[in-house]
């Protein structure tokens, strides 16, 4: 079983050490806080969990992966300092802000022998490998994908304060967020994109509420939709010649529908996982445990593209963080 070491006490790390408790082929060991009394707090519902407050001594520590999901800005400094002491990476999306951090952070980890992972759930979903199979004899004319989800901490904006996810300092917004999943799909089912554009409704420090996003493709576009200040209940769908295919939604997909001219219907065989990151989870564990460097490969260049995609499209809308202003 891999000894797991957590940075960052939201929400969504709780998600994370329930599947990969769930998975069996984890067990939670260390935790890092700025404050001790919020590490406590975050591990009260564990058993046998070193608490740190310094970075160092939290690397230092027995463990053989960490699960980061601090606030944006910090993940590539953290994820440095990790895989030169010689750790495991998961890095909750987005992994990096810039394309060369990644570059770096995967030089680091060949340096050090240690696999480096984007922990963009929906890419390692078994029902993409079903819809591409399907798609694969099919020509394309297009899609739509969307996620636009109103943010819990859209009343603390509206209250005049500026929580991390809509912060320049912590490299916030929608792009950056909900943006990732619909971009990762286009990547995983139509390959890398030959261009990217986006147009967002955007706070006064650049950050974006929602926006608009086309990625080109070779004879047509992939248009591209991510909100936290609205809420989309439109399903994702994938024009061919012969029909549309239509996905309930981008991320932890329950259906998959294709409906041909003649309205004819074909529904594909789709398995949604019993918990949002299940297929990660064990995609990671498993690539450690047993390496299969050849699809490693492959998801590091997917990766490496998906952040170029990011980058591209943060300069055609004008949003900086603060540490490029």
């Amino acid at each position: 079983m891999l000894k797991l070491g957590i940075i960052g006490t939201g929400a969504i790390s709780h998600y994370f050490i329930d599947a990969a408790h769930t998975s069996q082929e984890f067990q939670l060991v260390a935790v890092y806080s700025r404050k001790l009394t919020t590490a406590q707090q975050f591990t009260s519902p564990y058993q046998n969990v070193s608490l740190f407050d310094n970075l160092e001594d939290f690397f230092q520590s027995e463990f053989d992966v960490v699960y980061i999901a601090s606030p944006n800005s910090l993940h590539y400094s953290q994820a440095k300092a990790a895989l030169s002491a010689g750790k495991h990476v998961i890095l909750e999306k987005p992994a990096v802000t810039q394309p060369q951090e990644w570059q770096d952070l995967v030089e680091i980890a060949q340096e050090n022998q240690c696999f480096i992972f984007e922990a963009a759930r929906n890419y390692h979903e078994e029902a993409f490998t079903t819809i591409k199979n399907f798609l694969v004899d099919t020509e394309v004319l297009g899609a739509d994908l969307n996620y636009a989800k109103y943010s819990s901490k859209m009343p603390d904006l509206l209250s005049g304060n500026t929580p991390n996810v809509f912060s320049d300092r912590f490299a916030g917004g929608a792009l950056m967020d909900l943006g990732i999943y619909p971009i990762y799909a286009a990547v995983r089912l139509f390959g890398k994109a030959l261009d990217a554009t986006y147009q967002a409704q955007q706070l006064d420090n650049t950050i974006d509420l929602n926006g608009d996003g086309i990625l080109s493709y070779p004879g047509y576009q992939v248009h591209i939709k991510a909100g936290k200040n609205i809420t989309s209940n439109l399903p994702c769908e994938i024009y061919t010649t012969d029909g549309t295919l239509t996905l309930n939604t981008i991320e932890h997909v329950r259906s998959a529908i294709f409906t041909d001219h003649q309205g004819n219907e074909t529904h594909l065989p789709i398995q949604q996982a019993p918990h949002t990151m299940t297929e990660e989870v064990a995609a990671f564990a498993n690539m450690i445990k047993q390496p299969n460097l050849e699809l490693y490969q492959a998801w590091l260049d997917d990766a490496t593209h998906v952040h170029k995609l990011l980058y591209t499209m943060r300069q055609t809308a004008g949003i900086r963080f603060e540490a490029e202003k």
